[in-house]
């Protein structure tokens, strides 16, 4: 018995990255930044939102996982082999446009980060974006994991954080499971805006490109998915400290609205240095991954999608479309962050309207997909699993519409 929990644990390590790094990497900028908000504005209220966002998210990460460990194939390949090559390119198209708005906003992350220790942008964003080029274009997918596992555990500063701040631990306990529902228009946009950042199309198809890449089977599957597991429950602690940092650090003095990730860090400061420090590497950190991220995402999926040589263990020469377009995205999503002026706000509200649209479509393609025995054999959902997953999608649907609706709304007011 001892022999087989040491080799389970070694296969384990063995598999660990895709699903960990999926997750952790939700917390980018955009998400730190709802965070914050909701604990700045509300204080302890949303956390109950945290548990039913980490079902959620378990129930669609583990089936993307799955897929891509039976069938050796990413998403947007196995979208074009089962629906044809028309809609495979109108997702693609869709995910490109959402993908390079967020990239903009992660590239915003960096720069204001390291505004607050005045740092011009015009240092910190193309000296990141070159970083971020030479990491994926010059590295092997094991060392690039590597880095990217790092990252992960940078973001125990923000538990950190929210410790030094000492907050009301045992207000956070109740609020953790007593639903709070508040029929005010800013509540209810906040608590769509938590769920709605959790499942993203772009992690989706990341995590199964990474799934293959990384070489995981249906043997390691067992293994696999408990390490998807355990990043979707650490993604929710970390948004678990961001807001209770927030809540007792400005939400307890004077409940209020912040305009990005960098007003709540400023808002940590009075409860010493290395509060507001932790909390700005913090974001730094999540900025800069996501960064590395999205854009490998985006390569990944329209390479497969379109049945280009993908993947960071190719060269240059033996994948040039997929770097050319990693490189595009790095360039246009570092450079309108200089361009004096440019509408990032709204652009981050375009992205949240296609992201909106796209899931829908991501989701129901997934879950008939992974029904297939000609794709999947015997590691088809079951029945109950089904329900849970058809469940989670029409709550994903109706969340995200509505998000859409308050998007477009914002975005002409």
């Amino acid at each position: 018995m001892l022999k087989r929990l040491r080799y389970q644990i070694a296969v384990f390590f063995a598999v660990i990255g895709p699903g960990f790094i999926t997750a952790v990497v939700d917390n980018d900028a955009g998400g730190i930044f709802t965070y914050s908000q909701a604990g700045a504005k509300y204080g302890y209220l949303p956390l109950w939102t945290l548990l039913p966002i980490t079902l959620l998210l378990i129930v669609t990460q583990e089936m993307c996982s799955r897929m891509g460990a039976v069938s050796g194939k990413g998403l947007s390949d196995l979208i074009r082999e089962e629906f044809g090559l028309r809609p495979t390119f109108l997702i693609m198209a869709a995910l490109v446009a959402a993908n390079l708005t967020n990239v903009m906003a992660n590239f915003a992350g960096v720069a204001s980060s390291l505004e607050l220790f005045h740092i011009s942008r015009y240092i910190s964003v193309p000296l990141a974006a070159i970083a971020v080029w030479l990491l994926i274009v010059k590295g092997s997918y094991e060392r690039i994991e590597k880095v990217f596992l790092f990252a992960c555990i940078v973001y125990v500063g923000y538990i950190i954080s929210g410790v030094l701040v000492k907050p009301d631990w045992k207000e956070a306990a109740i609020y953790s499971v007593r639903p709070v529902l508040i029929m005010d228009p800013g509540y209810i946009t906040m608590l769509i805006g938590m769920v709605g950042t959790s499942v993203a199309p772009w992690m989706q198809f990341y995590l199964q490109a990474a799934v293959v890449e990384k070489g995981i089977t249906a043997r390691d599957y067992a293994e696999s998915r408990i390490e998807v597991i355990v990043g979707c429950i650490v993604m929710s602690v970390i948004a678990f400290f961001i807001i209770v940092a927030c809540a007792g650090a400005i939400w307890s003095h004077q409940p209020r609205d912040i305009q990005d990730a960098t007003d709540a860090a400023l808002g940590l400061k009075p409860f010493g240095d290395y509060a507001y420090l932790l909390f700005c590497i913090g974001l730094f950190n999540a900025s800069l991954f996501a960064a590395c991220i999205l854009p490998l995402s985006t390569a990944y999926t329209v390479c497969e999608g379109l049945g280009f040589e993908s993947g960071v263990n190719h060269s240059f020469r033996e994948a040039p479309v997929f770097y050319w377009l990693f490189t595009f995205l790095i360039v246009v999503g570092g450079g309108v962050v200089l361009i004096p002026g440019f509408p990032l706000v709204k652009m981050i509200l375009f992205s949240q309207v296609i992201n909106g649209v796209l899931l829908p479509f991501v989701l129901i393609f997934m879950i008939i997909i992974v029904n297939k025995y000609r794709v999947m054999k015997e590691w088809t959902n079951s029945p109950l699993y089904n329900m849970v997953a058809w469940g989670a999608v029409v709550i994903m649907i109706g969340l995200t519409l509505a998000l859409v609706g308050i998007s477009v709304r914002q975005m002409f007011t």
